[in-house]
């Protein structure tokens, strides 16, 4: 069996790599590479190349600095590219999921999975985009058209790419699944209320997704983060935003024109920019991509109806207070609970240290990472999840395996099933925890369930628990002993929440 495998594109052949159960394509370009003048503008077509292009090895990730979380750098602003992975098997028609990384906005990178398994799983094309983050993806500066919209319109370009190529590597244009997870879950909620997105997929599942809908109170994200507001930003807001930091680090010259502003910005190394990434990872609405407030728009019910999966991990909030407060040497005490309460809760502060008093818990920082979870991403979650129900066929899933192994460990802090842990039961990538076998199994019959959403707009599978729908209150809870329901707003105590800040 030859050891390649090439397919002509509209724009030129790529030569993947053949292995034994499917095939990889790396680094396909969807778009023309944003740099020089292209710098924050909209994707522009690629060029054809002549030759064919080696696709084997995995492409530069976005620029991006290393994290604590992410070690991945890279300045290379030459990032519009994809991955694709096919079965092995001969086959038309094929369901394509596409997905969306993670990575807080910042950080990520479509080279960082194996999808085998994925693919595998429900006989599915899977195709992972790059796309720009941070403050390449998603700046706004006086004189910029649809500012803060860059990352997203990668991913509509890449979505266009799949409606033009797919049918090459077997896949089905008219059975596209968007699915992606944290950051890329938050886009996937803009691209449900992006015009410009309308018709480029037919179904979405939105894993773990943050603050699509609601504030979140301080702390509750990041030990030290203030308060959030939903993840959108008005043009004009990131507008200001884009040139006080532009002038604040000296990148333009004081009393600059937009036009001679953007030219000196478009300069600027990609290295000094960086610095402010973490500034703008908000996508902006004001303007055509994003014409109004996603949050907005999806509770009145203006979103694309499509069936949508959603759900969250059990004990979302314990991977940023272990990472961010245990492992950082500021541990959550007794002492500090109170603090954290007021800081973050005000005048209801008291009744949230009654319903999370500390004799319920073993130690204060599993109290605090309870309340984090509940307030932060299971009432969100929740509200989302039954807004889309209103609307549109909606199933809403838990992932609930505590005993799950721990991405980062935490010295004296128990990870649960804290946020991204469900990926290592649907994926492979470096460094991924080990499973048993009954988790390996868990997460096999995830990707069933996800295939088979993706291959028929409903989870239903063949030999797996029956899953009905959030429209009949139906929450399937996901664990290697138990596939089935579970009262999830009484697990998370949302009637609680409903009445809090």
């Amino acid at each position: 069996m030859s050891p390649s495998a090439t397919v002509q594109l509209s724009s030129g052949a790529v030569r993947g790599r053949r292995h034994d159960s499917h095939l990889t394509f790396h680094g396909i370009p969807y778009a023309a590479p944003p740099i020089g003048e292209r710098r924050w503008r909209p994707p522009a077509p690629v060029a054809p190349w002549p030759q064919i292009r080696d696709a084997t090895e995995p492409a530069t990730p976005a620029p991006q600095l290393a994290q604590s979380f992410a070690d991945i750098t890279s300045l290379d602003e030459d990032c519009l590219t994809l991955d694709v992975t096919v079965p092995g098997t001969p086959g038309t028609g094929r369901p394509v999921v596409v997905w969306l990384h993670g990575g807080g906005g910042t950080n990520g990178t479509a080279a960082g999975y194996d999808f085998r398994r994925l693919a595998l799983a429900g006989d599915v094309v899977v195709v992972a985009p790059n796309f720009r983050l941070g403050v390449l993806g998603c700046f706004g500066h006086p004189g910029l058209t649809d500012g803060g919209t860059y990352g997203l319109q990668d991913q509509q370009a890449a979505l266009r790419w799949v409606q033009r190529e797919i049918t090459r590597f077997g896949g089905d244009p008219a059975k596209v699944t968007l699915a992606g997870e944290s950051y890329g879950a938050l886009m996937i909620a803009a691209h449900l209320t992006s015009p410009a997105s309308a018709g480029l997929f037919h179904r979405a599942i939105l894993q773990s997704a943050f603050a699509v809908l609601d504030s979140t109170p301080a702390h509750t994200l990041i030990p030290g983060v203030p308060a959030l507001p939903p993840r959108w930003i008005p043009t004009a807001e990131l507008d200001r935003l884009g040139a006080a930091t532009a002038a604040q680090h000296g990148w333009v010259t004081p009393g600059s024109t937009p036009e001679a502003a953007l030219a000196q910005l478009r300069q600027v190394p990609v290295a000094d920019l960086l610095q402010a990434s973490a500034a703008f990872i908000r996508p902006a609405f004001g303007g055509s991509v994003l014409p109004g407030s996603p949050e907005q728009a999806l509770l009145a019910g203006r979103f694309h109806k499509i069936p949508l999966m959603l759900g969250t991990t059990r004990d979302e909030a314990r991977f940023f207070v272990g990472l961010f407060s245990q492992l950082a040497g500021n541990p959550v005490t007794a002492e500090r609970y109170p603090a954290l309460l007021a800081e973050a809760f005000g005048d209801a502060a008291h009744a949230v240290a009654e319903q999370y008093s500390l004799d319920r818990f073993p130690t204060p920082a599993l109290a605090w990472a309870q309340i984090c979870t509940d307030r932060a991403w299971a009432r969100p979650a929740w509200t989302l999840g039954r807004t889309f129900a209103a609307h549109t066929p909606t199933w809403f899933y838990e992932f609930a395996d505590r005993n799950a192994p721990p991405l980062i460990p935490f010295p004296d802090f128990p990870t649960g099933a804290q946020h991204s842990s469900d990926l290592a039961y649907q994926l492979d990538f470096p460094g991924a925890p080990a499973l048993s076998a009954a988790q390996r199994r868990l997460g096999d019959r995830m990707n069933r369930y996800w295939t088979a959403f993706a291959a028929h707009g409903d989870p239903t599978c063949s030999g797996l628990p029956v899953w009905p729908g959030l429209g009949s209150g139906h929450v399937q809870s996901l664990t290697p002993e138990h596939i089935g329901a579970t009262n999830y707003p009484a697990e998370h105590h949302l009637d609680f929440w409903a009445r809090m800040p």
